[in-house]
């Protein structure tokens, strides 16, 4: 090579490490030096390296928590207003933070990465190094209060990785392979025998195991298309909560626009004997209760009378406070009809049911009431009364079942969960959460024809994986977002999946065995060229796949 060219390259060498290098160590004046006669990666610059690795994965494993969460997270921002009294919608604040988090721990991945590659020393700045153990204790008291306050959002993650196992993989094993490159040029860099083999048995050891993962990943997608069940029947959660303001007359009307079958709210009583529609038990969240009767705006919901309780605005609130992203894209008319909302009675929403042959599911709140049975008195009084057919009437309240049974014979009877093998001639339908019931638990009420309805159910994948496993209803916010859902994201057949794996872990394979051949190569010519040419030799390599 002519000096000229050779300078050339070796000015290149620097220039594009330049900027890495500042970034990562911060020591510009130093990152201008020949690392070989100064700066050197220490033990404790790779046990950083390790660390800032684990902590990239650490935050990549929240970030899919936390889009799982958010199937369910406005019951988080319902429970912490019932706490504060104030309404914050954390989801933009949660995936924000998120999102900061996992692009500087990976950014600084990248360029560590590349500084190996370039032969460059990784010496990472001290505040760097603060950041990286205040990101990981962050991440860390995220999932302790998750743990600590909302533990069913495991089971949701395990459902999760039903719809995503099988591209989780692929990414992994995408992952690993990339990682080929820096790992063999570390081991053919390195004099250490120790740290060298300890590398190597862990990334073959990792390697191996991602290449055998699916022989643990089940999924109710992975079938044939033949063998997929109809569509799981939509059941509006308080009407079309993300369209208009829940439990509202609007709500319902919206919902119906989506094709739902069923209409689910929650009933309280008024003080004179009203049923009404109304989930909290008291009325500050949806109303403007602290307005009209400030002094009574902290009292139960059933301490109102029917025509105190007409007099408050209903929908304002669903304009304020924006519960949901959708408030933005209503229309003018839409939000003037918002606007004029008022709380509904239990006969106004069974007339609407009546009118578009609707059914309609409901609790009774609150179930600890000392005169609950009156409750239920005046409820299905007023069902009756009403005309509906009493099959249109899914009946889920547990007290005094026998009773209503008794009163009402022709209402549904909907259970939380079939309690022993003798029920399974009387129980025909249960309602549960989706994170209590398994694929497994699925298919055995199928076999019994036990009608499953699930809630709530907000999320395309999430749905994809019920509809596959063979729910026949499911309770959701989102009803016109699944609405248009016309099969599963994604099905597969068994043999088209095992393709796909095996494809992979050989694809897989012979890129990772390139790159240490090629890397190989490369340090057996710095044996015979001498150092200034391996640096050559190895930068030329990537330049010519950088442009490429």
């Amino acid at each position: 090579m002519e000096p000229s060219h050779r300078a050339t390259t070796l000015g290149y060498c620097h220039g594009c490490a330049a900027c890495p290098l500042c970034l990562y160590s911060c020591r510009c004046a130093r990152g201008k030096k020949d690392p070989r006669k100064g700066l050197k990666t220490t033990q404790g610059d790779c046990s950083w390296l390790l660390f800032l690795f684990c902590v990239c994965l650490f935050v990549l494993a929240w970030l899919y928590q936390a889009l799982v969460l958010l199937n369910d997270f406005h019951n988080f921002n319902e429970f912490f207003f019932r706490q504060t009294q104030r309404w914050v919608d954390w989801t933009l604040p949660l995936l924000g933070l998120t999102v900061l988090l996992v692009s500087y721990s990976a950014l600084l991945l990248v360029l560590a990465l590349c500084l190996q590659l370039c032969g460059q020393p990784l010496q990472l700045h001290c505040l760097h190094k603060c950041l990286l153990i205040l990101t990981a204790f962050v991440v860390a008291a995220a999932f302790v209060a998750l743990d600590v306050k909302w533990a069913e959002e495991w089971q949701s993650a395990y459902i999760s990785l039903q719809a995503t196992g099988p591209f989780l993989h692929i990414g992994a094993v995408a992952g690993v392979t990339l990682l080929a490159w820096p790992v063999a040029s570390y081991v053919y860099r390195s004099h250490r025998t120790a740290p060298k083999v300890c590398l190597l048995l862990v990334y073959f050891g990792v390697t191996a195991a991602l290449y055998l993962a699916p022989l643990l990943i089940s999924s109710p997608c992975i079938m044939e298309e033949s063998q997929l069940p109809p569509k799981p029947a939509l059941a509006g959660h308080r009407g079309a909560p993300m369209l208009a303001p829940e439990n509202t007359l609007m709500s319902f009307r919206k919902s119906v626009g989506c094709d739902v079958r069923v209409f689910e709210t929650d009933v309280m009583v008024s003080a004179d004997g009203v049923p009404f529609l109304m989930h909290d038990e008291k009325l500050t969240r949806t109303t403007n209760v602290r307005e009209v009767f400030p002094a009574r705006a902290t009292a139960n919901g059933t301490a109102f009378n029917w025509t105190d309780l007409q007099q408050l605005d209903a929908g304002s609130w669903f304009l304020q406070k924006r519960p949901f992203h959708t408030v933005q894209g209503l229309s003018p008319e839409e939000r003037s009809q918002a606007e004029a909302q008022k709380i509904p009675s239990l006969w106004q929403v069974l007339e609407e049911a009546k009118q578009h042959n609707i059914s309609i599911m409901f609790d009774l709140r609150p179930e600890n009431h000392t005169d609950y049975q009156s409750f239920v008195n005046v409820t299905v009084e007023t069902i009756l009364q009403s005309g509906i057919l009493p099959q249109r009437i899914l009946w889920l309240p547990d007290g005094f079942r026998e009773q209503v049974r008794r009163q009402a014979p022709g209402f549904q009877q909907i259970y939380g969960r079939k309690r022993s093998q003798n029920e399974t001639e009387s129980v025909r339908r249960v309602n549960l959460p989706y994170q209590s019931i398994s694929t497994e638990e699925i298919g055995r009420y199928r076999q019994d024809n036990v009608s499953i309805n699930v809630y709530v159910v907000n999320e395309p994948w999430l749905l994809s994986v019920l509809w596959c496993a063979g729910v026949s209803s499911v309770t959701t916010n989102a009803c016109q977002r699944l609405k248009e859902m016309k099969r599963p994201l994604w099905l597969l057949p068994s043999g088209t999946y095992l393709m796909i794996w095996i494809v992979t872990d050989c694809v897989s394979f012979l890129l990772i065995l390139w790159a240490f051949l090629l890397l190989q190569k490369c340090s057996r010519r710095r044996e015979l060229a001498g150092p200034e040419t391996e640096t050559e030799v190895l930068l030329t390599k990537i330049n010519s796949l950088m442009q490429e």
